[in-house]
């Protein structure tokens, strides 16, 4: 426990599971009073963290929720995610409720937590996505929201500053319990972390730690920032289909020779 963030409160939306969960722990683990909000409560009591049932589609409740705060320090827009599906494959209005949530429940969030955000000069932090800055076959809509995201949070950074710092942390591919739901069995989830140039997936606590980061001290100047967790990124797929140069053990081509 490093005490960052002691005398702190804050809240994770859809901290109950996965990322969400990680984050949580890591807030707690710094000393903080966390509170996470979902409409269902987590499977796993997190020690340190209590859960408040909350919808936050529902603009009512989400305000009704931070009015009966009697303090807020930190706020993490974490509540999201999609199934996958081609964009012809579904109705307008299912890609609008993933942009719903997604996008403009953090929006709503951030705009009923603002006044008391404000009192102690406190912070917000976007999980974004890398989705949201390339191509994103089958979760189109997803990814448009997060790039949205990550726009919103620099335009609340300069809005909203001195009082409150804004930030985005764009995150890469996490493992958690459903990562077999997006990857595969073992074997696909090794796969695919070779593709990654730190050779592995991140691990929920990582973006914990990042997300611990910004919310504390350390962090004062940075407002408005988008903070890359992602292993370093993926590596460009011409890299495998080149013909120069020889493979390593993992498959990765070594630079050709003079």
């Amino acid at each position: 426990m490093d005490n960052s963030l002691r005398g702190r409160t804050a809240v994770i939306t859809g901290g109950t599971r996965g990322v969400g969960a990680g984050i949580a722990r890591a807030f707690a683990q710094a000393g903080a009073e966390v509170v996470v909000c979902a409409r269902r409560p987590p499977q796993v009591p997190i020690q340190g963290v209590a859960f408040r049932p909350l919808d936050l589609r529902d603009t009512t409740a989400v305000h009704s929720f931070f009015a009966a705060l009697p303090r807020l320090d930190v706020l993490v827009n974490n509540a999201g995610g999609t199934p996958h599906r081609l964009l012809t494959d579904a109705e307008p209005e299912r890609h609008a409720r993933v942009v719903e949530l997604n996008l403009l429940a953090p929006l709503t969030a951030s705009l009923a937590a603002y006044g008391r955000l404000r009192r102690t000069r406190g912070s917000i932090v976007m999980i974004g996505s890398v989705s949201g800055s390339r191509p994103s076959p089958g979760s189109a809509a997803y990814g448009a929201a997060k790039a949205g995201l990550e726009s919103l949070a620099r335009s609340m950074a300069v809005e909203w500053a001195p009082d409150v710092r804004v930030n985005t942390l764009v995150v890469g591919m996490v493992r958690t319990e459903q990562s077999s739901l997006h990857y595969g069995d073992e074997a696909g989830v090794a796969a695919v972390a070779r593709t990654v140039p730190l050779g592995r997936l991140a691990e929920p606590s990582d973006v914990g730690t990042a997300a611990v980061f910004l919310a504390s001290p350390a962090a004062a100047y940075i407002t408005g920032a988008s903070l890359l967790v992602h292993g370093g990124g993926e590596r460009p797929a011409f890299l495998a289909a080149a013909t120069s140069g020889e493979r390593d053990d993992v498959g990765r081509r070594r630079p050709g020779r003079t």
